[in-house]
Parts: structure tokens; sequence; C-alpha cells
């Protein structure tokens, strides 16, 4: 079955979990514009809607990425002062030119925070498709972002990737399948899944790359829009909203990129550019 990549964050709130829900529609990464992909029937959840917004105060790293026009497409986290990261397939979706970097904007219709140019994208060199993993990448903006950046977890962190960790989504997107997306940022928070349930959701699941979230009966998830945000475990980043199959669908959690696989590649990136 084709992979597809995320690209919102639909939250809901249950009566009996006390987390923001939200339910994920996929796309096509071939698309930087999600409103301009058909989103299978099947990932349709109409009875999960609404959701509750989080403050961006406690996330100042969670960024979004826009086109000149200013519509938001992706998800990204700062790394450091000059540089976020994002997916490799959001890095890929549109011209560097054409991109803008969002930071310390809650209400995407507010004129606050930082609106920024990209002067450089780094794109992992084995990246082809986000279902064979190495879906990551760095931007480097033009000035500094002055917001609190983001842990990077390392092979060290290991404890936070064990199954049942309840990790944060962060991201800006619809409300509902084909709705309206939220103008403000929302968080949900999903379980980590053992890697040999994920690879019976997914065959193609590399746990070296990639890592499962989500409840075994879905409802719960990350969708259009969100691609390149922040999975956390407290203000540690552990994943990349990367891909998945439907929207919240039982037994198809959400694939996010395995953050500690590729910290010495982001330390060095984000690195570089501070020296530029």
């Amino acid at each position: 079955m084709p992979k597809k990549t995320r690209r919102t964050v639909l939250m809901a709130a249950g009566a009996l979990l006390a987390t923001a829900l939200f339910v994920p529609v996929v796309v096509s990464s071939a698309s930087a514009e999600p409103a301009a992909v058909a989103t299978p029937a099947s990932a349709a959840q109409p009875d999960i809607v609404g959701g509750n917004e989080a403050k961006l105060a406690d996330y100042p790293y969670a960024v979004y990425l826009t086109d000149l026009d200013g519509n938001q497409f992706c998800g990204a986290v700062i790394i450091s002062r000059t540089a976020v990261a994002t997916a490799a397939h959001c890095a890929l979706s549109m011209s560097r030119t054409k991109m803008h970097v969002v930071a310390g904007r809650q209400d995407k219709r507010s004129a606050g925070g930082v609106d920024t140019s990209v002067s450089r994208t780094w794109v992992h060199p084995d990246y082809t498709d986000p279902g064979q993993g190495d879906d990551i990448a760095v931007l480097t903006v033009r000035g500094n972002l002055p917001y609190q950046p983001v842990k990077i977890a390392d092979k060290s962190d290991n404890e936070l990737y064990s199954s049942g960790t309840k990790a944060t989504v962060l991201g800006w997107g619809r409300t509902a399948d084909g709705g309206a997306r939220s103008d403000f940022l929302r968080s949900a928070v999903v379980p980590l899944i053992a890697d040999k349930s994920c690879t019976s959701s997914y065959g193609n699941y590399d746990p070296a790359k990639m890592v499962c979230a989500g409840y075994e009966k879905g409802g719960i998830d990350a969708c259009q829009g969100d691609s390149g945000g922040p999975l956390v475990v407290g203000d540690t980043l552990i994943g990349i909203v990367s891909w998945g199959e439907g929207c919240a669908k039982a037994g198809k959690p959400g694939v996010y990129t395995r953050v500690s696989a590729y910290a010495d590649d982001l330390t060095r990136e984000m690195g570089a550019r501070i020296l530029r």
C-alpha cells in the first residue's frame, strides 16, 4: 500500500481521556499544499472533532512553515537560534526561496512572533521516501529565533523510546477531515508502541529509523499539515511527524522519524549554520 505523509493535527477531547485528541488525515508528499491533495474516504473520522489549544509558552520551540502567501503547510521545531528541524518531504515540497518559518505565534491570525525566510536547506542524503526512513531535514533561517530550542534526544536516551511512554505531538491543522485548519497551536498525548507491534502494522517499518505512537483503537494521531512537527517527551525531541496510513485508524499508528538516530546529523548541521 502506498505510504502517505501527514500534514495536520486533528484534535479531539474525549470524556475519558485527559489529553488533547486529534485525528490524522494523510496526503501525498508530492504537494506542498495539503488542500490540493485528495484524502482517501477511509481516512475520515467525522465523529472526532474539536480539541484543546496548547500554550506556546509551554512549547516555545514549536513552529510552522508557510509559503509566500502565508499558507501553513508543515510543522517544524527550533533546534538552535538559527535552525529548525522538519521532515525531509516538507523541505522538498517547496522551493527554499518560497518557504518561510513562523515562530512565536500561537495564533496564526496574529502578527506576533517572527516570520523569516530560509537561507539554506539540508536534507538527509539517504532520503527517498517517508516510508523508507531518513525523513529529516534542517532549515537555516535568516536572522535569529529568540525562543528556547528543544533538547535533541540522542543514543543515551533509549528509555524515552520505551513502549508505553507518553509523548506529546504538536501542530496547527484541520479540526476535522476536510474541515478548516485550526488557527491555534494544538497538542495531543500518544503512547509509544513497541517495535514488534508497529512492524505488524507496517511491513516497511524500520525501528532503526522510525518510532510509532498511537492508541490500539485509534482516534488520536497527527495529520495533514503536521508533517515535520515535533513529538516530545518533556522538552526532549524524540520524533518528527512523518507518515502513516489512514486517519487515526485502529491498528495504524502514526510513524515518526526517530530523532536519536539522527542526533549527530542535527548537531552538526545546526552547528555548521551558526558558524556561517
